[in-house]
């Protein structure tokens, strides 16, 4: 009970108020019960439960039973199991922007450099400049969650202006522009829409957990925590199975996509069985990391990886399939 008091505590601080509230207010009104009854109830469960004072609202623990509730993977079980699955000294090539470049180039397909290569190599800056996409990505190596990144419009920009814009974000990679598949643009084409698939190795085999597509709405990245939302996806068939859901409680559930109109359920991914082997061989590649949530984009000649992470969220893997996976890892812990 202590070191859950201690998380409990972690919570509090890492909780973002204003979205906290936004959800808190909503529930409150839904279910018509007092703010006492629900702090009560959000408290409990972080408590009993270990999860974040957002995993109560993000995995909607308000329309659980106690049964239901107790086979969700919570944020702190997710801390615990990533860290015995993925080792402190073992997690650099894929915290490292560049360092996951350098080791899964064959799976990486786009073209990218450090500032200090483009600093030792001007033309090799211009280049980047005369994308014929008019665009390129920055980002800081060891940004997460789609932190420190953008996409900037080429147009009218030079070498120096260049530099300036990286020194000025603390912007260290740059990589070329990934243009998406064509049924990717025609269903969400604000953003990059990646797939995220788990894998599991095992007993030196790789086992998927988990997949699901994140599409975009009215921004260039496409993470949930910025707005967007997510869907479940056949890991047989990389068809979609149902409404896409919002880490955002106060959203509904979405049918067709906001600004396109098209329907979600039944849309295809592109080239799925392509994008399920790449996982595979890139996940064979680091089995001193055992469990890894790669970010797949597919572009008309197939899928590339954008990156893997050892701390892949309980949220994107849970809340489209409307379900705890607690089970699902709880078969390789050891004892």
């Amino acid at each position: 009970m202590i070191n859950r008091i201690i998380y409990l505590g972690y919570y509090f601080l890492k909780t973002p108020k204003k979205q906290f509230y936004k959800n808190f207010n909503f529930v409150k009104e839904k279910k018509k019960i007092s703010s006492f009854s629900l702090y009560k109830d959000v408290l409990f469960s972080s408590l009993k439960y270990n999860i974040s004072l957002m995993d109560y609202f993000k995995l909607r623990f308000f329309d659980k039973t106690k049964q239901e509730r107790s086979e969700y993977a919570g944020a702190g079980f997710m801390y615990k199991y990533q860290l015995d699955m993925n080792p402190k000294e073992s997690r650099d090539i894929l915290e490292n922007k560049v360092k996951f470049l350098e080791y899964f180039k064959d799976f990486a397909g786009r073209k990218w450099a450090t500032i200090e290569m483009l600093e030792s190599n001007k033309n090799l800056a211009a280049d980047f400049l005369k994308s014929e996409q008019g665009k390129i990505v920055l980002k800081n190596s060891k940004g997460q969650a789609g932190k420190e990144v953008a996409v900037v419009d080429t147009k009218n920009m030079n070498v120096d202006d260049l530099f300036a814009l990286m020194k000025k974000n603390n912007f260290d990679l740059i990589e070329s522009f990934v243009v998406q598949h064509d049924e990717l643009m025609k269903i969400a084409p604000r953003g990059l829409n990646t797939a995220r698939i788990i894998t599991q190795y095992h007993n030196n085999k790789i086992i998927i957990i988990g997949t699901s597509l994140r599409l975009s709405v009215h921004l260039n990245i496409d993470n949930i925590s910025a707005g967007n939302f997510a869907v479940p996806v056949d890991p047989e068939t990389g068809i979609v199975t149902d409404p896409g859901i919002y880490t955002d409680v106060t959203k509904e559930d979405v049918y067709k996509h906001p600004l396109t109109g098209i329907d979600i359920i039944g849309f295809k991914v592109p080239f799925w069985k392509e994008c399920i082997e790449t996982t595979t061989k890139a996940a064979l590649l680091t089995p001193q990391n055992r469990s890894i949530g790669w970010d797949v984009a597919i572009t008309n000649a197939g899928p590339l990886l954008i990156e893997g992470n050892h701390n892949w969220n309980n949220d994107l893997w849970q809340m489209p399939v409307r379900k705890g996976l607690k089970k699902i890892l709880l078969q390789f812990v050891e004892n």
